[in-house]
């Protein structure tokens, strides 16, 4: 079980009249978008960070093809800090075994210092803490209620699974679990 809950999530994804999930528009300032950023760029931004030194990379290049984990963590939650070298063993091993596999990771944590100290330790990519309205809707997208929570979506950004922390733990050898 998740060690944390957040009254500023939303307890269900938002979906349109159709029942679909709605597309999160967020363009990051300063950013121009791609021509044809993808469903995974309109979901997460067009920019991702690369690591804790502030290193971008562009969401179209960096998730083109892959499953994707997005990972909704913070770094004063003990349930998290137990899963998250769980998660980059399981991380490290789909990389290894050449899997198209990534990571992001999204911060719930207090301040930005804490972000930075939390994500040195992780070897995948982070939306930017800066982006807290993002955090937000990504939040309420997939109705994440606690954390840590693992969410994992295939090569079109459609959900495979809400409970990824589940399957990483139990079920790791079927990946991708579709």
């Amino acid at each position: 079980m998740g060690c944390c809950s957040s009254s500023d999530r939303s307890e269900a994804p938002s979906q349109t009249a159709g029942g679909e999930k709605k597309t999160i528009d967020n363009n990051l300032d300063g950013v121009s978008p791609p021509s044809n950023n993808g469903a995974f760029g309109e979901l997460v931004g067009d920019v991702l960070l690369k690591n804790s030194n502030g290193e971008t990379i562009r969401t179209d290049q960096a998730l083109a093809d892959k499953v994707v984990g997005i990972y909704f963590s913070a770094h004063w939650c003990p349930p998290c800090r137990g899963f998250t070298p769980r998660l980059a063993e399981f991380y490290n091993q789909m990389k290894e075994s050449g899997k198209n596999f990534e990571v992001i990771f999204v911060s719930s944590d207090q301040n930005e210092a804490a972000f930075n100290d939390y994500f040195k330790e992780m070897p995948w990519l982070a939306v930017p803490f800066s982006d807290r309205n993002l955090k937000q809707k990504l939040s309420e997208n997939f109705g994440v209620r606690g954390i840590p929570t693992l969410v994992i979506l295939d090569q079109q950004a459609n959900t495979i699974t809400l409970d990824g922390r589940s399957k990483v733990m139990n079920e790791g050898s079927s990946f991708p679990w579709k």
